[in-house]
């Protein structure tokens, strides 16, 4: 029993400590964000910064931005104003400084890191596959950028990787775009969505599904059609078929693909009587 009193007193103790340090060091940071001690402002914001306190250190950044401007600390200022941003996760504003860096301090040995970073952000911002992807391309022109500006970089690699995730992003958008369309029975809206994806991405992941699904919407919008289009489209049915079957030979679709072929050339038989 007396363990337990004992641990319940220490508990206590410690929480007590532990509100009045609280306190203490709330007191002494808005004495030092009241005050007007600028350069013990800047020391305690990139102090706060490297201990990733950047709810402490960006309103003392802000302040400073304007004050050490035109002086030697300004850059400083400037770089860590938008790492801060960046801390907080807002990447809007953290990729507008780190842009607005590049241009304010071009002969910086910032100015890479700092367009990488604008590059970073971007992609940062770019949201699920399924959603609007303006951002994703800003973000693949912004890397593309950077690699063409400091071709010798050694951040070429991570560029590479960040455009090479992106564009399986806008791949796979694409790809469920036209397999959209197709469960929607929009055949002929599928048809163009799909081939659209093969032209923009050559070498996707998708391409058997992709050809297959083409064919398959063929079919299906020539057997749909009136009779005066039908011979057209179970030709052009015909045509993805041998697309398919010259890059899958041994496709687990193989047979539904075969059935859509025989079946195609039966109609045509029938309406070329």
């Amino acid at each position: 029993m007396n363990d337990i009193f004992s641990y319940i007193f220490n508990y206590k103790i410690i929480l007590i400590l532990f509100v009045f340090s609280t306190t203490l060091s709330c007191s002494d940071y808005n004495k030092i964000l009241k005050g007007t001690d600028y350069n013990l402002k800047y020391e305690k914001a990139l102090e706060y910064y490297e201990k990733n306190q950047c709810y402490k250190s960006l309103p003392l950044l802000e302040e400073l931005m304007s004050y050490f401007r035109m002086t030697s600390k300004g850059e400083d200022v400037y770089y860590y104003y938008a790492k801060n941003q960046y801390c907080m996760g807002d990447y809007y504003l953290a990729g507008y400084y780190f842009k607005r860096f590049v241009k304010n301090f071009p002969q910086s040995s910032r100015v890479e890191e700092c367009a990488f970073n604008s590059a970073i952000c971007l992609m940062k911002n770019s949201p699920d596959y399924y959603l609007d992807q303006s951002e994703s391309y800003k973000a693949i022109d912004e890397f593309q950028l950077f690699m063409s500006k400091y071709p010798n970089s050694y951040l070429l690699d991570s560029c590479n990787k960040m455009v090479s995730d992106l564009r399986n992003r806008l791949e796979l958008k694409s790809f469920e775009k036209g397999k959209l369309y197709y469960k929607m029975e929009k055949y002929r809206s599928a048809t163009i969505a799909l081939n659209t994806t093969i032209s923009e991405f050559p070498n996707t992941n998708f391409k058997e599904e992709i050809l297959f699904l083409i064919l398959k919407s063929n079919y299906l919008y020539a057997s749909n059609s009136v009779d005066s289009k039908k011979i057209e489209r179970f030709e052009e049915t015909i045509k993805s078929y041998y697309t398919f079957v010259d890059y899958y030979k041994s496709s687990k679709f193989a047979r539904e693909s075969e059935s859509f072929y025989l079946s195609s050339l039966k109609e045509l038989e029938k309406l070329k009587i």
